[in-house]
């Protein structure tokens, strides 16, 4: 299934899109649609579609101002508008398709069919990547630096049970109940260490070596080994979860 957003000033031109949609083409799932560009761009950075119908001219911000301001871009882009004039600069923003309102329905389902090549092709992509890792196994450190007072003290991996980000600083927490303060950011962390963790929130990087428990409920959350919890945020759970089954 294609998770697709419709960002549109337009209620109307959304609900004759999404009908469009629902009608002809069925393997494109809706996730959801913005009238507002200022709210989509946290959703679009949040829910990370695989493919965004994005119209121009907007009040507040028109799509390519929406576009420069977005940190996730693996999507496919497919411009709709009322105007002919903004087609170059679209293709510039490697959009697969620009349909002129109103969409017509043929017109709709070859731009879907690209955004399917597209995704296909990725998907091929990703399966590569996943037999060249399995076949040459990257380089991982087993142990992080910490700097303390003037030292530095090297952990082993198995001994921190999980990270906890606090704006540009980090919160390293040991399997002894003990933490130290890192001057780095979630992600620097994360780059740094191997497969057994994993990023749960934007917040919070676990060591899956001491999850006890996943509570669905009010959550969903983690509870370690040491009864600490960890939140699960929505958009990470089923890979979690995929992970924890394997």
């Amino acid at each position: 299934m294609i998770r697709a957003i419709i960002i549109d000033d337009e209620f109307n031109a959304i609900k004759n899109l999404k009908w469009e949609i629902e009608s002809f083409c069925s393997d494109i799932e809706v996730c959801d649609t913005f009238t507002n560009p200022v709210e989509a761009i946290s959703a679009i950075n949040y829910l990370k579609p695989d493919c965004i119908f994005l119209d121009i001219e907007m009040p507040e911000m028109d799509g390519f101002q929406l576009l420069e301001k977005l940190s996730y871009r693996t999507f496919d882009l497919i411009i709709t508008s009322a105007y002919d004039n903004y087609a170059i600069k679209a293709f510039k923003e490697h959009a697969v398709d620009y349909l002129l309102k109103p969409i017509d329905s043929e017109d709709l389902l070859k731009a879907v069919s690209r955004v399917r090549e597209n995704q296909q092709q990725n998907a091929l992509g990703d399966q590569l990547k996943s037999i060249i890792k399995w076949y040459v196994p990257e380089k991982k450190n087993t142990r992080l630096a910490i700097p303390v007072l003037g030292k530095t003290i090297f952990v082993a991996l198995e001994d921190i049970m999980f990270c906890k980000a606090d704006g540009s600083y980090t919160e390293v927490h040991f399997k002894e109940d003990t933490k130290e303060i890192l001057s780095k950011k979630l992600k620097e962390i994360e780059a740094q260490i191997d497969d057994n963790f994993f990023r749960v929130h934007n917040s919070y990087l676990v060591n899956l070596r001491y999850v006890k428990e996943y509570v669905k409920n009010d959550g969903p959350y983690l509870v370690l080994t040491n009864g600490v919890t960890i939140p699960i945020s929505r958009a990470k759970k089923n890979e979690l979860l995929q992970v924890l089954n394997s």
